[in-house]
């Protein structure tokens, strides 16, 4: 019964705490997010950080949060702006790994150590950001559909990179660099391929079967098998959950997948997500390193905002866009987090450290909601004020 309490408690709080963060004039994922630290063991303990029902529906929750996200993605708008989020993303990750890796140096950390904290700090979850962008409006705007195409190609440098550094530091497997590269390409042809050929076909079989639910049924069958095929190419699950909305999306099927999926993801799956972020929350052996936590932490965030400032500048956007990509590629969520946990087990970050980074990752998933409201209102004024014109008129 102790899962029934979990959900009661997530569905509850998660849905006053985002109303109230709604109230106080900010991103409804930002309540959400504090109510998993409130809930979690750094101050209630009403939910058990290792739950593994907990950790279980929160992995769902995120493919299907990123799957809604490749279902109303503009993929015009992003195929004209590939190379605003090629250039974010590889900006995204210089200057980040730059600023990790020296600030590791600067607080005496030994080389290969510092040079993991390089490769942690240019990873990007751009779940969070899906959401803020979802309730601002912005998810098909120029900017959104960079920061969602940046944070696929950042995904893949950064497990590329990861890959990297543990066969050169001999804690990775066998596999060769070039192997790994080929395989990631591989990875991209054949989820190319199966959304032109095989995704149309699967959800019109769906749709002739004579069952409840068939075509939404069929939607989720495609977004797992993405998911599971990416986790199998050593690829994040949440790059296939996003490939699949996509591949979805181009077939006359989207706007009812997309109607049956909003309920199933945001009344359970997706809020539970949000919750667990806020779990890894703890205060444990925190002030013997603040000084260090100051400092990576001010790095993690500037670092990523000048990397997509510099990026989306470099391509065309003006200042105030570009700050906005910025801040949509701060948050490191469960992405940092699960390169964090794989740096740990692999003796690439050492064990005193592995609390102040989660702590890090942490702060810049909570700073993303907040500064992409401060950074997108202009535009969402200034839309409000083009579309009064055209009502005029």
């Amino acid at each position: 019964m102790q899962s029934v309490l979990y959900l009661i408690l997530v569905i509850l709080f998660t849905k006053v705490g985002g109303h109230a963060s709604v109230k106080l004039g900010q991103p409804a994922v930002l309540g959400k997010l504090l109510v998993g630290i409130i809930l979690g063991p750094a101050l209630l303990g009403w939910i058990d950080l290792n739950s593994h029902f907990i950790h279980e529906l929160a992995e769902i929750g995120v493919l299907l949060l990123m799957f809604i996200a490749g279902l109303e993605t503009d993929l015009e708008q992003l195929k004209r702006n590939w190379k605003s989020a090629f250039a974010v993303a590889v900006a995204g990750v210089i200057f980040p790994f730059i600023g990790g890796y020296c600030s590791a140096i600067a607080f005496g950390i030994e080389h290969n150590y510092a040079v993991f904290f390089g490769v942690l700090f240019c990873a990007t979850s751009v779940s969070i950001s899906v959401q803020v962008l979802k309730e601002l409006n912005q998810l098909n705007s120029r900017e959104g559909t960079t920061i969602l195409g940046a944070a696929v190609v950042d995904d893949v440098l950064v497990v590329v990179l990861l890959a990297c550094i543990m066969t050169l530091l001999g804690q990775g497997s066998d596999i060769s660099i070039g192997l790994l590269i080929g395989q990631k390409i591989l990875f991209f042809v054949i989820m190319i391929a199966a959304s032109i050929w095989i995704v149309p076909k699967v959800m019109k079989g769906f749709a002739y079967l004579k069952i409840t639910e068939a075509v939404m049924s069929g939607g989720l069958l495609v977004c797992f098998s993405f998911a599971y095929f990416a986790e199998y190419m050593q690829m994040a699950g949440i790059i296939g959950a996003f490939a699949a909305g996509i591949a979805i999306s181009q077939t006359p099927f989207k706007h009812k997948v997309e109607r049956g999926a909003e309920p199933i993801a945001y009344t359970i799956f997706v809020p539970i997500f949000f919750v667990s972020i806020g779990l890894s929350v703890s205060f444990d052996g925190i002030s013997s390193q603040i000084g260090l936590l100051l400092v990576i932490t001010i790095i993690a965030i500037v670092t990523k905002l000048i990397g997509g400032w510099a990026g989306a500048r470099l391509t065309g956007f003006n200042h105030r866009a570009s700050f906005a990509i910025g801040s949509g590629m701060i948050s490191r969520g469960e992405v940092a987090l699960i390169i964090a946990s794989t740096g740990l087990q692999s003796g690439l970050l050492l064990p005193q450290y592995f609390t102040t980074v989660v702590f890090t990752i942490i702060i810049t998933t909570l700073v993303a909601p907040p500064l992409l409201k401060i950074m997108f209102k202009p535009a969402a004024v200034e839309e409000r004020a083009l579309l009064e014109r055209e009502i005029q008129m």
